[in-house]
């Protein structure tokens, strides 16, 4: 019977866990480039259960049996055992705006930070006073050599992600859009976007403001040169948040919570019970 507080209280707990997931998927469906958390569920080890009033081995003459046989298993509670972060393609807003990227394919752009490099597929970038390249959060864009330093208005980035300027056009940003295939010669390669990729993705860690950070598990990053995802300026990528989904799954939660609320309420009234009457017998 204390068992059952127990199990009924370990079920509980794990669905406050998956109650917080899932609100927090909910609070990012118009984060750009959000990527959804599943909590994964792992049980405790079942027990053996058998008959108690019966013991010993009954012997007869063509050999013996069990007197205590296994019934069935009885399960001991579970837990939350981790936070997958599913990595499926968003889809794709036109924005119009040149300082927005968006990453068609596996990647992740790198950006520099007070702790460090780290990554993210928010492409929604600024420019800001000195000319950088950087994020809503201002931290600074990085290229292959180094953080992209571009002149306002007068820049595109390819689908390979090579970032170009040209001086000549830098008061009319939609000239240098539509240029034509000979006055390209007249624009400067700045840098190429540092997009990297994890030896293992599932393992890298958020960190907050739509970024990560390797871990031990994860590897190191690798700047990808083969099979590179298609850069595409003016469009973000959105979470691939379902909200339709994420309200279902959280209703189910809530009812599995009070199941297990039920069960507790169950066994502290039998435990009274025995307590307060049988006990006075």
């Amino acid at each position: 019977m204390i068992r059952g507080l127990y199990i009924g209280a370990s079920g509980m707990i794990a669905q406050m866990k998956r109650i917080d997931v899932l609100s927090n998927n909910l609070a990012n469906v118009d984060t750009p480039s959000y990527k959804k958390d599943t909590s994964i569920m792992k049980a405790f080890p079942e027990m053996l259960i058998r008959r108690i009033n019966d013991d010993g081995v009954r012997v007869i003459p063509p050999g013996s049996y069990d007197l205590m046989p296994v019934i069935g298993k009885m399960g001991t509670g579970v837990e939350v055992n981790e936070v997958y972060t599913r990595f499926t393609q968003g889809a794709f807003k036109q924005t119009h705006n040149d300082f927005d990227l968006a990453l068609e394919g596996e990647g992740f752009f790198s950006v520099e930070t007070e702790e460090g490099e780290r990554y993210t597929r928010n492409g929604s970038f600024l420019i800001d006073k000195d000319g950088f390249f950087v994020t809503k959060d201002g931290y600074r864009v990085l290229g292959e050599n180094g953080p992209i330093q571009i002149k306002k208005n007068n820049f595109i980035v390819d689908e390979d992600g090579n970032v170009f300027e040209n001086n000549e056009y830098s008061d009319d940003p939609m000239r240098l859009v539509s240029m034509e295939e000979n006055e390209w010669n007249q624009t400067v390669l700045l840098d190429r976007l540092k997009i990297v990729h994890f030896p293992k993705l599932r393992y890298i860690k958020k960190i907050g403001e739509s970024l990560y950070t390797d871990t031990e598990y994860s590897e190191k990053a690798f700047i990808m040169q083969n099979e590179r995802p298609r850069v595409r300026q003016g469009f973000l990528e959105a979470s691939n948040v379902n909200p339709v989904i994420e309200m279902v799954n959280l209703i189910e939660v809530h009812r599995t919570y009070e199941a297990n609320q039920k069960m507790i309420q169950a066994h502290d009234a039998a435990l009274a019970k025995v307590i307060n009457e049988v006990g006075r017998v």
